[in-house]
């Protein structure tokens, strides 16, 4: 049971799992997972660890499909510039693995930025705090278990 899960489950907020076996040698977590599960790589969103300032960390929640635009996240986030967080960072600022972060049940309380196209979409699924497990919760939800805002942070 991951810290997400854990999260979700004391909350009493909806959520399914889906399950598949990581490959060691996977280049894109968000990808593999696309593949495995079958689902749509608009509806499947990856984790991504920015850094605002000196050890001030948020997540943007974007498309596996999609790329971070860096301007567009940090006007949502109400800075002039962020930067992709270090690999060495994201653990001690999550919780979790790279290839395994999930925006819900964070080790420390972060900003979350997801990005606006996942408002129209029924269902979506973000990393359930580990490679080879996916949540799947409808947007709504998701902003509300990581008082996130939604932005068009997608570029």
């Amino acid at each position: 049971m991951t810290p997400a899960v854990k999260f979700l489950d004391a909350r009493g907020l909806p959520y399914s799992l889906h399950q598949y076996d990581h490959d060691t040698r996977a280049e894109s977590y968000g990808n593999e997972a696309v593949e495995k599960l079958g689902f749509d790589e608009n509806s499947v969103f990856k984790t991504l660890v920015v850094e605002l300032t000196k050890n001030h960390f948020a997540v943007c929640v974007v498309p596996v499909a999609a790329q971070l635009n860096l301007k567009k996240a940090a006007a949502a986030l109400g800075v002039k510039k962020i930067a992709m967080a270090d690999a060495k960072d994201v653990h001690r600022a999550t919780g979790y693995i790279l290839g395994g972060v999930s925006p819900v049940g964070l080790a420390r309380r972060l900003s979350v930025i997801i990005d606006q196209s996942a408002a129209a979409l029924p269902r979506i699924y973000v990393s359930a705090g580990k490679r080879g497990l996916e949540l799947e919760m409808t947007p709504s939800d998701l902003c509300l278990a990581t008082h996130a805002q939604f932005a068009q942070i997608a570029g």
